[in-house]
């Protein structure tokens, strides 16, 4: 076997290891306790199936998905299209769902961040971030239920992985934020797209929830529904090897690397998934991202930690690093959070390492944080319900 075969095979084997432990985080049925079912996050063949159950043709499933997902209908009765008597038999048996909002907080800057909970009470955060410079803005969407990965400048990373979200509450998330905007189509057509962007940067590691999050794109992504172009989808991992090669193929979105690390030897210490799949590793899995071009190029996260990983001498070790890919770098002001001992970088440290990689070739612009007042900057994210719920327990 030779040895790009060999490694193929491992690769492999990796992803069906991954698939398995996924298996263990997975989310509840989506059937509630009165015995509907939830048509939200079931594919079109898997609508076409639920219908024929019920005696429906498959073009019935075609005027349901543009209900759901270009219309945002959640009641039946608002469906014009299909006959009366239709629609009591499909409130009978179904449901389109949405999360439900425990609170929404908009920050000083617009950032805008909801705490959803889902039908069995966990909950997840996401946010969305407006661009001032547009009229629009991108909604960051949570995979899990916490977090395993225990990066550690991150707050998300402090809880606990919980389980994976299913494809109906990832797709419940998006829905939810276009609802609290009134973004669904109006009779006019003259409804603003604020919600132009999807980044998967939310709660969780994504490719370690890949058949969910792959299944939750596709739906969002459909022509006849959200319609929402893989250009607009961002997906971020901290870097699950095997599965980058899956998305890359499947998927084609554009890719976000958390790498936040030049060294091995820090990178182990700040982001333990490191020690799985070292610098080297990722670093050649972007390589072969076949969604990686000058007009997509690949985006490095880069967390500015003070005396950690911002001298000039681990900027010019990045640009090595990623010299010859199409890529731009993110270089993210930490955000501190309670109980971290880390520090943000100076803005003159900042600079510095910015101007060594933008002389090198790469756009890296310096990301403002947003929502900071509400927790909802990046690495921000935490859900504190758990954690009050447990006071007020105690209280009692």
């Amino acid at each position: 076997m030779s040895d790009i075969a060999h490694e193929i095979d491992l690769n492999e084997q990796e992803r069906l290891r991954i698939q398995a432990k996924s298996a263990l985080f997975a989310p509840p049925p989506a059937t509630l306790a009165d015995g509907r079912r939830d048509l939200v996050g079931l594919s079109r063949e898997e609508l076409i199936a639920e219908l024929a159950e019920i005696g429906e043709k498959p073009f019935r499933a075609k005027q349901l998905w543009h209900w759901i997902y270009h219309q945002g209908a959640t009641d039946f009765e608002r469906m014009s299209s299909i006959a009366k008597p239709l629609q009591a038999k499909l409130a009978e048996r179904f449901v389109v769902g949405r999360p439900a909002t425990t609170t929404e907080q908009t920050s000083s800057d617009d950032t805008r961040k909801f705490l959803f909970r889902f039908r069995d009470g966990q909950e997840a955060e996401t946010v969305y971030i407006p661009d001032r410079r547009e009229d629009r803005g991108a909604v960051c969407i949570s995979s899990q239920v916490g977090c395993t990965l225990s990066c550690t400048f991150c707050h998300t990373g402090t809880q606990k992985l919980v389980r994976n979200l299913g494809a109906a509450e990832i797709v419940g998330q998006f829905m939810a934020a276009r609802d609290s905007y009134g973004e669904w189509p109006s009779p006019k057509g003259d409804t603003p797209r604020l919600l132009s962007t999807i980044v998967l940067m939310g709660m969780g590691e994504p490719l370690y929830n890949y058949d969910n999050v792959a299944k939750a794109m596709k739906i969002i992504m459909d022509g006849e529904g959200i319609a929402l172009s893989r250009r607009r989808i961002t997906l971020s991992t901290s870097g699950v090897v095997p599965m980058m090669d899956r998305c890359g193929d499947e998927l084609g979105v554009n890719l976000a690397i958390s790498l936040h690390a030049v060294t091995n030897e820090l990178r182990d210490q700040i982001v333990p998934l490191n020690r799985k799949y070292p610098i080297e590793e990722l670093i050649a899995a972007c390589q072969r991202y076949p969604a990686a071009s000058n007009s997509r190029r690949l985006t490095f996260e880069y967390i500015m930690l003070r005396g950690i990983n911002d001298s000039e001498a681990d900027a010019r070790e990045l640009v090595r690093l990623i010299r010859g890919l199409p890529a731009k770098v993110n270089l993210i002001p930490f955000n501190p959070w309670p109980g971290s001992d880390f520090k943000p970088s100076t803005k003159e440290q900042l600079a510095k390492f910015s101007k060594i990689v933008m002389d090198a070739g790469f756009a890296s612009p310096i990301r403002m944080p947003r929502g900071r007042d509400i927790l909802a900057a990046c690495g921000q994210l935490r859900t504190e319900s758990q954690r009050a719920r447990r006071a007020e327990a105690e209280t009692v």
